[in-house]
């Protein structure tokens, strides 16, 4: 998807689709496809496969491939968000829930809060910053505390809480990959050998990333004996086709969609999957799975991505679609408020901007049409 000046709606509300259920499915799927690849294969297959598909795409819409300080970070950054969280998300899955892992997974803005210092007192100031730290945490403990409390034997139980720990792991790896992205942005360009050196496009940082996950989870799956005992004739046509959606939906149409309404919607708007993803994680579970979604589950969730919504509430009371709701209610209120003669004059002060934006549009379109006539 390339960047729009007008996308339409349509196109948007696609994109949001894809974000918010294809994100949110990629945990049911992993968990299917383990029933015939073993873990560090799974992510072998699916990242090596991903990254120099989208890295033929990158070719073929002519982006510039190679920039050794790009590559650099790009390894370093795809190694954090790529193997060690993906490594975690599909170990753990193999003793624990992709429900339970989804919500684990959305936790991980407790984690941002903790390790960005740079915003330490910005973030540890706000009351509700504070206070979505706390609950998140309540959220975190109270699933473990129910796989604890979970009927069964004494070695399950320690597994799953093992899968967890492993996860928990895995989301710190994902947050200090995040971190290591926003404060080591590459600049617009730089100098390399007295040479101008323009950045890589942000679709081809990305391939890189899935190249160097694939080349690691490679590497583990040999260094493990996974490769040595794997038998891809032994693979079901189903779990293919699980394998088949991770690569193309999830790793390249869904992160597509993302990007690019990265690039035509508000950053605090599209953050929005991660309140989506794990219900539809759960709903996945619950209809095709043996799992079953306890109550205290649900709990978990809604206080987990309660806790998320106040981590990032002055993110989100600064977006200018809240400023302009805000600013559409005070207008109401004043004009429910002033006496009936003067309501046409607030009318036109509120209108007075777009009017002479009208003007100014109108008499440029005129302007060109003449110059068009000589």
């Amino acid at each position: 998807m390339t960047q729009e000046n007008n996308p339409s709606i349509a196109r948007i509300i696609f994109a949001y689709l894809v974000v918010y259920i294809v994100w949110g499915s990629t945990f049911f799927f992993i968990e299917m496809a383990l029933d015939s690849f073993p873990t560090f294969v799974l992510g072998s297959v699916r990242f090596i496969i991903a990254g120099f598909l989208l890295m033929a795409y990158c070719g073929l819409k002519g982006y510039k491939i190679f920039n050794r300080k790009d590559i650099k970070q790009a390894v370093f950054i795809g190694f954090l968000l790529l193997f060690i969280d993906m490594a975690a998300i599909i170990w753990s899955e193999q003793y624990i829930s992709s429900g339970i892992v989804s919500i684990l997974s959305a936790a991980t803005a407790i984690w941002f809060i903790i390790l960005d210092k740079p915003k330490w007192k910005e973030n540890f100031s706000s009351l509700p910053t504070v206070l979505g730290l706390l609950l998140g945490f309540t959220g975190v403990v109270l699933l473990f505390g129910e796989q604890i409390m979970t009927p069964g034997d004494e070695e399950g139980k320690t597994q799953r809480i093992i899968a967890m720990a492993v996860l928990t792991v895995g989301t710190i790896g994902w947050t200090i990959g995040s971190l290591a992205s926003k404060y080591n942005k590459s600049p617009k360009s730089s100098t390399q050998n007295n040479k101008k050196v323009e950045p890589l496009n942000v679709i081809v940082k990305t391939a890189w990333q899935m190249i160097t996950a694939g080349f690691a989870f490679s590497i583990t799956a040999v260094a493990t004996g996974q490769y040595s005992t794997f038998d891809f004739n032994s693979v079901l046509p189903r779990d293919w086709a699980a394998m088949t959606y991770l690569i193309l939906m999830g790793s390249i149409l869904a992160f597509s969609s993302y990007i690019w309404l990265l690039q035509v919607r508000p950053a605090t708007e599209v953050s929005t999957y991660a309140y989506v993803n794990p219900i539809v994680a759960l709903l996945l579970v619950h209809f095709f799975t043996d799992h079953g979604v306890t109550g205290l589950q649900i709990i978990g969730l809604v206080i987990v991505l309660f806790s998320v919504l106040l981590m990032n509430w002055n993110l989100y009371k600064n977006n200018r679609t809240i400023r302009a709701l805000r600013y559409r209610k005070k207008l109401k209120n004043l004009k429910n408020m002033a006496p009936r003669s003067s309501i046409p004059r607030i009318i036109e002060v509120a209108d007075f901007e777009s009017k002479a934006q009208k003007k100014r549009e109108d008499k440029e379109i005129k302007n060109n049409s003449k110059k068009g006539e000589i």
